[in-house]
């Protein structure tokens, strides 16, 4: 198996994979994870 490449994403490696395994666990739509962050007032910064 290749390694996953992060060279084109604008989101930090940890963001993406932390927002992968709450897509996978939990089932939330995709915008509900972009929310989250933004409900408890969590400011991602975007390289």
């Amino acid at each position: 198996m290749q390694p996953i490449s992060y060279a084109y994403h604008q989101f930090p490696p940890e963001v993406i994979r932390h927002a992968t395994w709450l897509y996978l666990r939990f089932t939330v739509s995709h915008r509900a994870v972009e929310e989250l962050p933004a409900e408890r007032e969590l400011d991602i910064v975007r390289r």
